[in-house]
């Protein structure tokens, strides 16, 4: 059987008006990657994040190079 790596498809965001972060709870440790719109402070959750290979898969996705955390 081969197996074959998917292909990442590239998105895209509001540059101008959302800036990529990744929540964090205290608690527990979860952790969600999405979006924060920088004029209304409200975050679009994307995806669950449980380890580094799933943010960066995320951040691959979107083409980001650097992310802010937030408690």
């Amino acid at each position: 059987m081969l197996f074959q790596k998917k292909k990442i498809e590239k998105q895209e965001y509001d540059r101008e008006n959302e800036k990529p972060v990744l929540k964090c709870s205290i608690c527990n440790g979860e952790q969600v990657a999405g979006f924060k719109n920088i004029h209304s402070g409200k975050i679009r959750e994307v995806m669950y994040v449980r380890n580094d290979a799933e943010l960066k898969r995320f951040m691959d996705i979107y083409g980001i190079t650097e992310i802010t955390k937030e408690y």
